[in-house]
């Protein structure tokens, strides 16, 4: 789906800050991220809700991969998972470290970070999922 900002993002059209990535799956640090390492998990091929991804159950332990990464690279208190979908028609996962300051709030607000930190957690969380 040429519209779609998610299909643009695997046919290589817009750039993304890249965590993981096999076969099936795309992740990608979300760039309204709401925790720090907040990731972005898409099946290639356009899928509109993630109960429609006839490959559900390896989706799930695409997101355990990218969550024992973030384990291991950004030592967060826990991590959150939200299916909603609602802003991209496209279906997605969202895996969000979170830590001391983030754990009280339900859904963090938006946080800003510069494209070096982008880099920098991309590189960090990615760099654990390549010694697995």
């Amino acid at each position: 789906m040429s519209e779609c900002i998610f299909c643009q993002i695997i046919e290589k059209k817009l750039p993304c800050y890249q965590v993981y990535e096999d076969d099936l799956f795309l992740g990608f640090l979300d760039i309204y991220p709401r925790t720090i390492g907040h990731t972005v998990l898409i099946p290639k091929q356009h899928y509109r809700w993630t109960y429609d991804v006839p490959e559900f159950d390896q989706y799930w332990l695409s997101v355990l991969k990218i969550t024992r990464a973030m384990q291991k690279s950004l030592k967060p208190n826990f991590i959150a998972y939200v299916t909603h979908g609602l802003q991209v028609a496209h279906a997605h996962i969202h895996i969000m470290p979170r830590d001391q300051k983030s754990g009280s709030e339900y859904i963090p607000e938006v946080i800003k970070l510069t494209p070096d930190k982008f880099q920098e957690i991309a590189t960090r969380i990615s760099s654990q999922l390549n010694q697995e």
